[in-house]
């Protein structure tokens, strides 16, 4: 049958001339259309997502219209829930999906962050060895040279300060004359005490004489005072003057003829060396000669317990000098503490024999031998 011309696009649009049509093709034709717009709106749904479309108009008449409609309404319904229901599907699963990814990354991540913290322990632990193994020793090897480069630089500055010292002293020895030489010479011979040697027979460090193996003292009219004949002291010196440094005229200990003794206790056990004799000069003796001066005397060491006598040399003073330094000829491996000197002869005054000055030298410990 013929229809009239419809635009397709607008469906319910009013129509014109159309051809009386049964109601049975009628009916099925609006339930195939109603079947087609559902489809199309599920299409429409599907691919808009959640936009709403309105039922499309349906011209029927009647009851038929009506429930057409409902249906139509409950279709819409029906895809729009379905729609609903499948984006809250596809949503929630999305979630599940990246929650489980999430959680494997997790883990991931997890084990990541336990290996890097072993890793970075067993890191540490082997710095830590590392460190005192290849940094301690090195660095105690260097505080070692460290402090003995330190030592070796203050002996260094020490020898520079003698150095020095000796250098100037040097050049004010070149700078000075062969008088000045020889008077700083005599100088520290005298500040030395001529000898520079120790003196064990020293007075004022605990020397004495021993008055019972030592000669009587001369006495003379000159060395007496008298008040009306009557002796009042006796100037004559005792014998310990002779432990004393004084080398004045007439300070000297004196005894009769021209043999006698002296014994010194010295001030302590020494190994003997050396013994000395001093006497004033023949310049300023009061007689003008030296006649009273000791010639031949012999030494002996002298043992305590039991009392004995170790000889120890004989000599001969030359009183033309006016100190002399005789070496002992017998030299025994064992101390003494005191020492005589036994004179037996001078040069030529019958009357008295004058001692000025006795020093004797040795050591308190055991000399070193020397070969013969």
């Amino acid at each position: 049958m013929p229809r009239s011309s419809r635009s397709p696009g607008n469906s319910c649009g009013p129509r014109k001339n159309v051809a009386r049509v049964p109601k049975e093709v009628r009916s099925r034709r609006v339930i195939q259309r109603g079947r087609n717009t559902c489809r199309m709106t599920e299409e429409a749904l599907s691919n808009t997502g959640d936009t709403f479309l309105l039922p499309i108009r349906i011209n029927a008449s009647g009851l038929t219209q009506g429930m057409l409609g409902c249906m139509s309404w409950i279709s819409r319904l029906a895809c729009f829930l379905r729609t609903q229901a499948h984006q809250v599907l596809f949503n929630t699963c999305r979630c599940k999906l990246f929650l489980c990814k999430l959680m494997g990354k997790t883990g991931v991540l997890i084990l990541c962050a336990f290996g890097f913290w072993m890793f970075s322990m067993h890191s540490l632990s082997k710095m830590d060895v590392w460190q005192d193994d290849s940094i301690n020793g090195p660095l105690q090897r260097l505080r070692m040279y460290q402090e003995k480069v330190q030592h070796h630089a203050g002996e260094i500055q020490d020898l520079r300060g003698d150095l020095n010292q000796l250098i100037a002293k040097l050049q004010k020895m070149e700078a000075m004359s062969d008088e000045q030489k020889m008077a700083q010479k005599i100088m520290k011979m005298i500040q030395g005490d001529y000898t520079e040697k120790p003196d064990f027979a020293l007075k004022s460090i605990g020397a004495s004489i021993d008055y019972e193996q030592t000669s009587a003292t001369y006495n003379h009219d000159k060395a007496r005072s008298y008040w009306n004949w009557i002796r009042l002291w006796n100037y004559a010196q005792p014998p310990d003057v002779i432990l004393e440094p004084n080398m004045t005229p007439g300070n000297c200990w004196a005894f009769s003829g021209d043999r006698g003794q002296v014994t010194i206790q010295l001030a302590q056990k020494v190994y003997l060396s050396n013994l000395t004799l001093q006497h004033i000069p023949k310049t300023i003796s009061l007689s003008g000669s030296l006649d009273t001066a000791p010639k031949d005397f012999v030494i002996y060491g002298m043992e305590v317990s039991p009392k004995k006598e170790v000889f120890l040399g004989a000599f001969q003073f030359q009183p033309e000098n006016i100190i002399q330094m005789f070496q002992l000829q017998n030299h025994p491996p064992r101390t003494f503490g005191a020492v005589k000197v036994k004179i037996s002869s001078n040069w030529g005054n019958p009357r008295f024999t004058c001692l000025y000055r006795v020093r004797v030298h040795g050591s308190v410990t055991p000399p070193r031998e020397q070969p013969n």
